[in-house]
């Protein structure tokens, strides 16, 4: 819900908004000339609002852009190679010999394109066809949120899909492309989760985010250093549960548990296309020659649905009246807290933490003395108002998404045969075909962003860094567009934005600044904290 599939001037936290249209499609052409005719592109202020009745939307902002670009059409380069080596070869390129990123860079330098056919994780034995289309460049990508053109069915982690053993025997939303009836239902099950608990979302997050500086204190004055993401994990835990159901882990029979059995299930899960840090031939023999048994993670699973169960009776009673049944419904809302929604936040918030701690005391004095002036105008509490007279913190937000958006892949099979451009040419996709996108690559794209490899605190502040924000695509769309039911949009889009606000304003309202160290984790940084300065004025 909030990360894999989290609103705001920034942001409309519109949980109540399935029927905003996607205004996204990638110009398909017969020819070698493509128009771009100048349009009307809708640019929406970043305001975040929780009432019931939509926002009225601001007027358009029209933007006009080069009547004409003739481009090219080529064949797109690259080879998959001899099969089984040629997909063997790319995966210990992709994970050991160059790494991820260097594995594209080296390929755009060697076709001379960013776009181009290679193969992806894991391959053999585990996906019998690794085949891609790569796009890489932030003109071609959008091309995989057109449901018009791609299909998302199982596609959700890549060319494999994890056994249905792991999710109770369903396909979960994830996994469902927009035209299977039960996409519409399950994922208005989940808007209808967001809209009734919003306004349990602040102080649930107050609460749990108290405990966690509080653990971090203490660990700190015993130790002289804390791990962030461990204490992250707890607290994330905890508050999506009191947040989205009313209930505190600690106070059940799930205990505090709750974060290592998902960190097991997930691993059972996207095993096949991580790097755990083991030697290259122990993880190849381990995560990608065969699929680890659901079975080993059964009970520890079940411990988590039974968790669920108990606690969300209001929203099984609501899948009932959409034609739900009640153990797919739960099996979904496990899935949708614990692995898109605790797994974006075991990701991206020490990513998050990690971006602003290298850059300094001086953003960090800046951001102290917004977000507590605002806090102060705002009667002491932290409201949504009072975060609309936070530009800075919300770009900084924005930005920590583009330059590391915390769901790197995305996936799309050609419905039919189209034109796909890039900055430098157009190539013809068949039928079929499978369509990858490296997002870091899209949302780094120098032809988009002025120093596009730096992390830019104030890259979206004022109306023409709001412009941008069409280039931010985490939430598999653009961040000026809303999800729907008929696309695969971030069911939680403006809620993982929230939150993500919420922590940078927990931060600052009670440091003035902090130091980190940080290390290497197979999901998100290992960032552990060596000091916090407490709030001096």
């Amino acid at each position: 819900m909030a990360f894999a599939s989290l609103p705001f001037s920034s942001v409309h936290l519109q949980f109540d908004s399935p029927n905003r249209s996607l205004l996204l499609s990638t110009t398909t052409t017969t020819t070698t000339t493509t128009r771009l005719s100048t349009r009307r592109v809708v640019v929406r202020p970043i305001r975040a609002s929780v009432s019931e009745k939509p926002p009225v939307p601001a007027p358009p902002v029209t933007v006009s852009e080069p009547e004409e670009t003739k481009l090219p059409l080529k064949k797109i380069p690259g080879n998959y190679g001899v099969p089984f080596v040629g997909p063997i070869k790319d995966r210990l390129d992709y994970f050991y010999n160059k790494g991820r990123d260097e594995f594209f860079k080296s390929k755009i330098q060697k076709y001379q394109s960013t776009v181009f056919r290679t193969n992806m994780p894991p391959g053999p034995f585990i996906a019998p066809n690794p085949k891609v289309v790569a796009l890489l460049d932030s003109k071609s990508f959008p091309v995989l949120f057109d449901v018009s053109k791609v299909e998302k069915k199982d596609l959700f982690t890549g060319t494999y899909m994890p056994s249905t053993e792991l999710t109770g025997g369903y396909r979960i939303l994830s996994y469902l492309d927009p035209s299977e009836p039960k996409h519409a239902k399950l994922k208005r099950l989940l808007f209808f989760l967001l809209k009734s608990r919003r306004d349990k979302v602040i102080p649930a997050f107050e609460a749990s985010y108290a405990e966690l500086f509080e653990t971090l204190e203490k660990q700190l004055a015993e130790k002289g250093k804390t791990s962030f993401p461990a204490a992250n994990d707890q607290a994330g835990f905890n508050f999506l549960a009191r947040a989205f159901f009313g209930k505190n882990p600690p106070d059940t029979k799930l205990g505090v548990d709750g974060p290592s059995l998902i960190s097991k299930w997930v691993l059972f899960q996207l095993g096949p296309v991580l790097s755990l840090g083991l030697p290259k031939y122990v993880e190849e023999l381990l995560l990608r020659t065969f699929p680890l048994p659901p079975s080993l993670v059964k009970k520890d699973y079940q411990r988590l649905y039974d968790f669920f169960y108990e606690s969300s009776g209001f929203v099984l009673d609501e899948a009932e009246k959409l034609g739900i049944s009640r153990e797919e419904a739960c099996h979904n809302l496990l899935f949708a807290t614990c692995f898109n929604s605790f797994g974006g936040m075991k990701i991206f918030f020490p990513n998050l933490l990690k971006w602003i701690g290298r850059a300094g005391v001086k953003l960090h004095t800046e951001l102290a003395m917004e977000i507590r002036s605002a806090i102060r105008s705002n009667g002491g509490k932290i409201t949504m108002a009072a975060m609309e007279q936070m530009p800075l913190m919300k770009s900084v937000v924005y930005e920590g998404f583009r330059i590391e958006p915390p769901v790197p892949l995305q996936y799309g099979k050609a419905k039919k045969d189209f034109l796909i451009e890039s900055h430098d040419a157009v190539f013809e996709v068949k039928e079929g075909e499978m369509l990858f996108g490296f997002q870091p690559f899209a949302t780094k794209d120098p032809k988009i962003f002025e120093r596009s490899e730096e992390f830019v605190p104030d890259r979206f502040v004022g109306a023409d860094g709001e412009r941008l924000l069409k280039h931010v695509l985490w939430s598999n769309g653009p961040e000026t567009e809303q999800p729907k039911l008929g696309n695969k949009q971030c069911v939680g889009k403006d809620f993982v934005v929230l939150m993500s606000r919420l922590l940078v304003v927990e931060l600052f309202r009670r440091y003035d600044s902090f130091d980190i160290e940080v290390g290497k984790s197979a999901l998100g940084a290992a960032v552990t904290i060596t000091s916090l300065k407490r709030a001096s004025f």
